[in-house]
């Protein structure tokens, strides 16, 4: 048995975690822990407060409890807003605390492209613009080249989270792009476990969602490799050796 341990914020779509476990059929156990969301808006200071240390420390020792091998900070914008040194700061002073271990959304998305071997990538956001150009400045600081951007100006998590089907769907194709190697969705609030094969097949291309790159970057820091397909291209595909 592999545990697998997360921090997550507030309560949005954090059924999307027992479905990824269940869909993943092995060994694995994901535990879930929340933590204070604060105010609950996806600005710039507020965001900055809901990632602070003082905040993931509280969470911790809940996780160690569980036995847990690795930790990731499952919240995409409450990391990438600090930029790409001081996100690295933030999971560096994780795994201190944890003493495990540690990582984030943003460093997940970020893996999992370069698993999957692509580069040029659209993004569907659900964020504001200026946040969700954050998230762009992220990926283009990890090598990537973001084809496009697009916004939908939502300010809450609380809100992402009534989102379904539909709005998932239309938010990934009015992202998309012809150039674009794969879509990313790149909110923790929004439910995508249930429709990542059904988006790959409308779209085309590999699509990479909060939750389901969250889940992978716990098992890559943990070892394991599963399997999957009902969770897509990611599950699927063979390791990429980097050179």
């Amino acid at each position: 048995m592999t545990a697998l341990g997360f921090l997550y914020p507030g309560h949005s779509a954090e059924d999307d975690y027992p479905r990824i476990e269940q869909l993943i059929g092995s060994d694995i156990r994901i535990d879930l822990v929340h933590t204070d969301i604060g105010e609950d808006a996806h600005r710039v200071d507020a965001l900055l407060r809901m990632g602070s240390a003082e905040r993931l420390a509280t969470g911790v020792e809940a996780l160690r409890l569980t036995g847990a091998e690795a930790v990731v900070w499952a919240c995409t914008s409450g990391s990438f807003v600090y930029g790409w040194e001081g996100a690295h700061d933030q999971v560096r002073s994780l795994a201190v605390t944890a003493g495990m271990p540690a990582s984030s959304t943003s460093f997940a998305f970020v893996h999992a492209v370069r698993e999957l071997g692509v580069r040029r990538l659209a993004v569907g956001a659900t964020y504001p613009d200026d946040v969700a150009a954050l998230f762009a400045r992220f990926l283009t600081d990890a090598g990537a080249e973001v084809t496009a951007l697009r916004g939908s100006g939502i300010i809450t998590a609380a809100e992402v989270g009534t989102w379904g089907e539909a709005e998932v769907f239309a938010l990934a194709k009015e992202a998309d792009t012809a150039d674009a190697e794969a879509v990313l969705l790149p909110d923790t609030a929004l439910h995508t476990a249930a429709h990542i094969p059904a988006l790959e097949r409308e779209l085309g291309k590999p699509v990479l969602t909060a939750n389901q790159v969250t889940v992978w970057e716990a098992l890559r820091l943990a070892g394991r490799r599963v399997n999957a397909p009902a969770l897509g291209a990611l599950f699927t595909r063979e390791p990429i050796v980097q050179v």
